[in-house]
């Protein structure tokens, strides 16, 4: 018996282990489309002759469209299962970054990132949803974790390896072989994730019922704190590593395309372990709010130093770009906090309205500092250093509005909810 008991055991593990691979495969893909302009955004401007709103909105379109799909693919998730959103999603995917790596006009190229932000929402939201349904509540923080930092391996394969890629056969093929992946990584979810037993659609809802489930979710006491939290958390990180890091380092350090892929590597490989650190803090502290409000709180600290010092030593900014992967990387918590504040049966639509709250934050922190950017003269490096420190400066301060409001949350973690 003791061996049977055993047996079972080891092949719970291993189809664990591949479950969690198999999802944390496709979002790494969902990840570096996200935050691929980083690197290039030079590039592009260049070749493009645009404006840095029009950098900070070929960027952003990609988080605006993914928060928009949102509340549809919450719906989706509740209605016909991670599976088939997963593969449906990979196919628009595919659609867009093909258009990406051959499309000439700054507009085409927008089409193609939104076509990338629609295909990549739900690449966090299903696995989370499987999650929640396959695992006891209170490993779901620690998985949350494990998701964010291997899919984060996508944000680095963003960085260093894509700035030699891109030295090597051009942005452009570089998005084609990232097609490719997509496509592997699909295949790679269609045998690993499983349909529900009968394989069917789950039980038809009217329009009505949708909207009605929608609100209910809206309603849950404390959505709103965290949802305002979630605003800040992660566009505080692809501020930085997903858009204006890169021509920072090149208009303020005169760094090259392999140099600043570099930096950035190193904020993401921070991200990486952070995520992993932070996932397990809530049961340490037996506490959301606290890990949540210590993070972003020397988040906010990281950039408004950089506001104030606006030029680091070479030293110092290595440690700036440690930080600034390590301290937003408390998102781990910030999820696992807004995803215990719905009963099971709101679990998928709760989830991806708190996910609007984290990609819509990027929408608004990237267009907004472009805008930023563009208020200061152009030197002939490039934007102005008092433009960056504007720029560092907004966030900071972004994030602390946002804790203000999440001070009024209530901690699932110490006041269970009642529905618990």
């Amino acid at each position: 018996m003791t061996a049977d008991v055993a047996r079972r055991d080891s092949i719970a593990t291993r189809d664990t282990v591949v479950l969690v691979m198999a999802l944390a495969g496709i979002y790494m893909v969902s990840q570096f489309l996200r935050n691929s302009v980083g690197v290039i955004a030079p590039n592009l401007a260049t070749e493009l002759n645009l404006s840095a709103s029009e950098v900070g909105l070929l960027s952003s379109v990609f988080f605006f469209s993914f928060a928009a799909a949102q509340i549809p693919l919450g719906v989706a998730l509740d209605r016909y299962g991670p599976r088939r959103c997963m593969l449906v999603c990979a196919g628009i995917a595919i659609v867009g970054t093909l258009m990406f790596a051959a499309v000439a006009s700054p507009f085409w190229l927008t089409v193609a990132r939104v076509l990338m932000g629609l295909g990549s929402s739900c690449y966090l939201m299903a696995p989370l949803a499987l999650y929640a349904k396959r695992f006891p509540p209170d490993r779901f923080a620690t998985l949350v974790g494990v998701q964010l930092g291997l899919g984060t391996v996508g944000t680095l394969l963003a960085t260093a390896p894509f700035a030699f890629a891109v030295a090597l056969i051009g942005w452009r093929m570089s998005f084609v072989v990232i097609a490719g992946m997509v496509v592997a990584a699909a295949i790679l979810v269609s045998v690993v994730v499983k349909d529900d037993k009968d394989g069917t659609p789950r039980a038809r809802e009217t329009l009505r019922d949708s909207l009605k489930g929608t609100l209910a979710a809206i309603r849950v006491p404390s959505f709103w704190p965290v949802f305002a939290v979630q605003l800040a958390s992660y566009s505080s990180f692809v501020v930085v590593v997903g858009l204006w890091g890169g021509p920072y380092l090149t208009h303020i350090y005169g760094y090259s395309l392999t140099e600043r892929g570099n930096m950035l590597f190193v904020a993401v490989l921070a991200q990486i372990v952070g995520s992993m650190l932070w996932g397990p803090s809530d049961r340490l502290f037996n506490s959301y709010k606290i890990p949540i409000l210590i993070g972003l709180l020397l988040t906010a600290a990281t950039l408004g130093l950089a506001a104030i010092v606006g030029i680091f030593s070479p030293i110092a900014l290595f440690l700036w770009f440690v930080a600034i992967g390590l301290f937003p990387a408390v998102l781990s918590v910030v999820i696992a906090n807004g995803k215990s504040l719905f009963p099971p049966v709101l679990v998928g639509r709760g989830m991806t309205l708190m996910n609007m709250g984290t990609m819509g934050g990027v929408f608004v922190s990237q267009s907004i500092t472009g805008a930023i950017i563009d208020l200061f003269p152009i030197t002939t490096e490039g934007y102005a250093l008092n433009a960056y420190r504007a720029v560092f400066g907004f966030q900071a301060v972004f994030i602390l509005l946002t804790l203000l409001i999440f001070l009024w949350a209530r901690d699932p973690r110490r006041s269970p909810p009642s529905w618990g």
